[in-house]
């Protein structure tokens, strides 16, 4: 009788919870309504402003998004414009790279010597306070208006958010457990793959993240004050002729290339902390028990 009855309660909860194949199909649908629901304010607002270019705001300063469509096929048509972004893209991963090395770097040595991060703290902080864009003259004047004035501009942005969060991810690593790897006999190479990478983890991707559009910022600053060639150069051409269309063709380009940075950067994040184990864990379908627990 308890056989049957303890059968029963199984049959009941394989029946009353819910299938995987219908949560994924959940999951799905509902991606597919939160893209279908971006799509149509993306097109929503295309359609108010070709509506309201001319009879509401002036057409010279906005232009009309059939026009911006134009100038962007003719930018993307043209061998000049495939120049101009291969050395944004260029100046972009060159500065974004070195800052988060020098970053990197200045992080861990300051907060691995806390007599060191005490001294030096109080200076970093002072230069970063400075406007990264103000620098920019003296970059220009020390390294000319080639490439490499605008790739100090963006891997001086990217190094002290870089910094930052790793000199503060390690003041803030727990003592205890670094403690617990030492008395285990662990060395300094066991606290580091044990302690300190799962904690400087989630801050140091969460600084790449930030640190890619501050790289952009720095080399389209550094190509609008002096640079002849690149995608700021473009824009402060277009800007002095007048011309919105090319400019939010160019803000286009900078656009994707924002999102085709962050998408790497959130597939390597995703990446890392999965194969470091600290991905977020997917909760089992409620309701479901195991064979063990239902018996």
């Amino acid at each position: 009788m308890a056989t049957t009855t303890d059968h029963a309660v199984i049959e009941s909860d394989s029946r009353t919870s819910p299938r995987p194949d219908g949560r994924k199909n959940d999951r799905w649908r509902s991606t597919a309504v939160v893209v279908l629901l971006r799509l149509a304010v993306i097109a929503l607002a295309l359609v108010l402003w070709q509506v309201m270019s001319g009879p509401v705001v002036p057409e010279y300063a906005v232009s009309k998004p059939t026009d911006v469509a134009h100038a962007l096929t003719r930018l993307l048509n043209s061998a000049s414009g495939w120049a101009d972004i291969r050395v944004t893209a260029v100046e972009v991963l060159a500065g974004f790279g070195l800052g988060v090395l020098a970053g990197t770097v200045m992080g861990l040595l300051l907060g691995s010597f806390p007599l060191a991060g005490r001294v030096l703290e109080p200076l970093v902080a002072a230069l970063n306070g400075i406007p990264k864009i103000a620098l920019a003259p003296l970059f220009l004047l020390f390294f000319g208006i080639g490439a490499w004035s605008k790739i100090t501009i963006a891997m001086t942005g990217v190094a002290f958010v870089v910094f930052y969060n790793v000199y503060l991810g390690l003041r803030l690593r727990e003592r205890e457990l670094v403690e617990v790897v030492q008395v285990m006999g662990g060395r300094r190479h066991h606290v580091l793959g044990y302690v300190t990478v799962p904690t400087l983890a989630a801050p140091f991707f969460a600084a790449l993240k930030t640190g890619g559009p501050l790289a952009i910022l720095g080399v389209i600053g550094g190509e609008f004050i002096a640079s002849s060639e690149g995608v700021g150069h473009e824009l402060f051409t277009a800007a002095q002729n007048l011309d919105a269309a090319s400019e939010f063709a160019g803000l286009i380009i900078l656009v994707a290339m924002t999102l085709a940075l962050n998408g790497v950067l959130t597939a390597l994040d995703t990446y890392a902390l999965k194969r470091l184990g600290l991905a977020p864990r997917r909760q089992s379908p409620r309701g479901s028990r195991s064979p063990a627990t239902s018996r």
